[in-house]
């Protein structure tokens, strides 16, 4: 592999719609851009970003752990990257897992392992030495700490993962942490890990310390060819005019710090997030997408205002495959919540949103949309995210419906592969419209499958939210 992720030559062509990179001052058309879960996760932002990165010269995921899953459907077969991010995915790509990812070594080699194995690793790879360790013991730790929760109050279990995510952003933040530049020298390794095993004498079961530092000790040797310090490596890239993609994990809803506390992640997913999780300023960023499905979806505990319990949610949930990628577990199913769409919306600052699944909603006659809260008090919400769960778990949605687009079939598939956003039903698109107004930000892409190529990009040159696009779109 390249020493520094060399630039190949450049792709002979590129994906239809996408537009050119926007030109900065001074003439360069360096795009740095941030794809971000607008809900609660699961919107199948690895399916626009893997889009995206058609157009990318880094791909870099910037948070969480193998808590994620990325399930892109390539004409080769399904792949799930757990660690990895899209980039690795394309010839002409580097994929990085960026230093505030935290990573567990031995199941990030397996997935590389099995990529190889299917001849699907086509990209290059390189991996964070500042990233943490998951190791074993948090495994255990995550399992004890989410039960402790449930013994002393069922209502109070997160429903994690159990993938160590939440104590390895723990030991981190407390400087106990292991990361990956210490899997590299085994001499420091123990030292880190006597450490970090004194703080931990109130857990019980956990593995034998040789066992685990042999372990890491072995998956470090195998990880060390992908290891790099990231940060210069995409300041340099970023010089040479290259375009730099940040991939989102989990989801703005889940923040730990403006999500729906306790029941978030261990980590900051929104735009600001992927800042810290890459090491690039502020300043070089040129657009931030949030990606939403058409309806909303949650996994794990947690207050869910639009989440349909009937007939309806089992309907989402069927149609739509809505089962979690990495734990396999039934999504809770529920319909567009506006509410917390344009409290995602400010939060992250969405230049444009990418809309998906349309697809699951076609054939219903009328699809209802949460517009606003109304809580116990009796004050409406319209826009902001209640500090206290248990105050989102109280509030009552109101919806309103909007009339129901047809289903999808293969041959209305093609004709949006063929003639584009202007081949979306009109019902469809006052849909996408009636979003634009509400969370004052434009829906510049929309699925409409699963599989790569499935997405159709709206012009740039559609009216502004507020204005109606449906007369702009046909011809």
């Amino acid at each position: 592999m390249p020493p520094a992720c060399a630039r190949p030559a450049a792709p002979s062509g590129k994906s239809h719609i996408y537009s050119a990179p926007v030109a900065r001052p001074g003439g360069s058309s360096t795009t740095v851009r941030v794809v971000v879960g607008a809900q609660f996760g699961d919107e199948a932002k690895g399916k626009i970003t893997d889009e995206l990165a058609a157009e990318a010269r880094y791909v870099v995921r910037t948070g969480g752990g193998p808590n994620a899953g990325h399930t892109i459907h390539l004409p080769e077969g399904t792949v799930v990257l757990h660690q990895l991010s899209c980039g690795v995915l394309r010839h002409t790509t580097c994929g990085v897992s960026g230093p505030g990812m935290v990573v567990q070594p031995i199941a990030l080699d397996e997935e590389i392992r099995e990529l190889e194995r299917r001849g699907l690793l086509r990209g290059e790879f390189v991996l964070s030495d500042r990233a943490h360790a998951v190791l074993p013991l948090h495994e255990v730790e995550d399992a004890w700490e989410d039960d402790l929760r449930a013994r002393r109050d069922p209502a109070s279990a997160l429903g994690t993962t159990r993938r160590g995510i939440g104590p390895a952003y723990a030991d981190r933040a407390g400087r106990w942490g292991i990361r990956v530049a210490d899997l590299l020298r085994p001499s420091v390794l123990r030292e880190r890990l006597e450490l970090l095993y004194g703080t931990k004498t109130g857990i019980p079961d956990l593995p034998p310390i040789d066992a685990v530092a042999a372990q890491l000790a072995e998956a470090g040797g195998r990880l060390a060819p992908y290891v790099r310090s990231t940060e210069p490596m995409l300041w340099d890239a970023l010089a040479r005019g290259e375009s730099v993609l940040l991939e989102g994990a989990n989801s703005a809803l889940l923040d730990v710090d403006f999500g729906t506390y306790p029941f978030v992640t261990s980590s900051h997913p929104t735009s600001a997030g992927a800042l810290v999780g890459s090491g690039l300023p502020p300043a070089e960023v040129e657009e931030v997408i949030g990606v939403a499905k058409a309806y909303t979806t949650r996994v794990g505990a947690g207050p869910f205002p639009s989440e349909d319990t009937g007939e309806a949610g089992e309907f989402l949930r069927r149609v739509g495959g809505e089962r979690g990628a990495t734990t396999g577990r039934p999504r809770r199913c529920g319909w567009l919540d506006l509410v917390l769409l344009r409290y995602a919306a400010r939060l992250n600052g969405f230049t444009s949103l990418a809309v998906t699944k349309v697809d699951i909603l076609g054939g219903l006659d009328e699809i209802p949309v949460c517009t606003q809260y109304v809580m116990p008090d009796g004050t409406t919400v319209r826009d902001v995210l209640p500090t206290n769960a248990d105050d989102l778990a109280r509030a009552t949605p109101v919806y309103e419906k909007l009339p129901g687009w047809p289903e999808l079939h293969e041959r209305a598939k093609e004709r949006l592969r063929r003639e584009g956003a202007r081949a979306l039903p009109s019902a469809l698109r006052h849909y996408l419209d009636r979003i634009a107004v509400e969370t004052g930000v434009s829906v510049g892409w929309v699925g409409y499958g699963p599989g790569r190529g499935e997405t159709v990009r709206i012009p740039p040159g559609a009216p502004a939210p507020g204005r109606s696009t449906v007369a702009a779109w046909t011809g």
